[in-house]
């Protein structure tokens, strides 16, 4: 498996800055946070684009995913919702990844299927422009839909080979879904996995990996035992809890930690 951290871990990092950790670290790719506060947006000109991605090649790293906040089962017109995929999509595309990152988000309250209706909708036809690009839309586990069988429920009736999942394992973990059961939902589906660890349900602050509660062994081992040899990225949420540890100084003890789980799993 290969390996990678979020720049949510290091909010409004210039990429110069970030490829320079990925390599002073043994990170093999980088999952962009694309938002208009972030140096990577769907905003970017063609040029900036350009630039970004040859920053990218120069440096040996591979971009893994482009992570949007598009909610897929909200309420409201497809409209919308498509353009922000795919401008999304056109965005991966041009930096040369193969991943865009979409969120369930279903609105609390309206009815499950009504809701799933919609997302399954949306990225079928989302699935059609994701196909001509070349990238890969995927799911994550999360908010409304935060465990595999939850998200199955979307992706089953899509049945289009550029949609898939994304595994968070906090969010399959909150939701009560052990880490087999999660896999055996999700592997037709599987792009990547998100890792990450903290210390209670109650206190999702971001953690060192292996400080915390979360069943990464697990994780690991059921990815290896079933010959799975894509993506492990670390989603350090230190956007949301300025007063977490920074990151950067954590990144070696995380690829040490990664690494060592995936001898043992061997």
């Amino acid at each position: 498996m290969k390996l990678a951290f979020s720049t949510l871990g290091v909010p409004g990092l210039p990429v110069p800055e970030v490829l320079a950790l990925a390599t002073a670290n043994g990170y093999h790719g980088v999952e962009l946070r694309a938002h208009p506060e972030e140096p990577v947006h769907t905003g970017l000109s063609p040029a900036e684009r350009a630039e970004i991605a040859g920053l990218f090649r120069g440096a040996g790293v591979e971009v893994l995913g482009v992570a949007g906040y598009t909610r897929v089962a909200a309420a409201g017109d497809d409209g919308p919702v498509l353009e922000e995929i795919r401008g999304l999509l056109r965005l991966a595309h041009d930096l040369g990844a193969p991943f865009v990152r979409v969120f369930p988000g279903a609105d609390p309250g309206r009815p499950r299927e009504e809701a799933e209706a919609d997302a399954a909708r949306r990225l079928g036809t989302a699935a059609e422009d994701a196909a001509a690009l070349g990238v890969l839309v995927l799911l994550e586990t999360h908010d409304s839909h935060r465990t595999g069988a939850d998200a199955i429920r979307i992706l089953g009736p899509v049945g289009h080979r550029q949609v898939g999942a994304l595994w968070d394992v906090m969010h399959t973990w909150l939701g009560g879904e052990q880490p087999s059961d999660s896999y055996a939902a999700l592997a037709p589906h599987l792009g990547y996995v998100q890792v990450k660890d903290v210390a209670s349900a109650e206190d999702t602050t971001p953690l060192p990996l292996g400080a915390g509660v979360l069943p990464l062994t697990e994780c690991v081992d059921v990815l290896s035992r079933n010959g799975w040899d894509g993506w492990l990225c670390w989603e350090y949420e230190k956007r949301w809890y300025e007063a977490a540890a920074p990151l950067p100084a954590l990144l070696p003890q995380g690829r040490a930690h990664l690494t060592r789980l995936l001898g043992e799993a061997a």
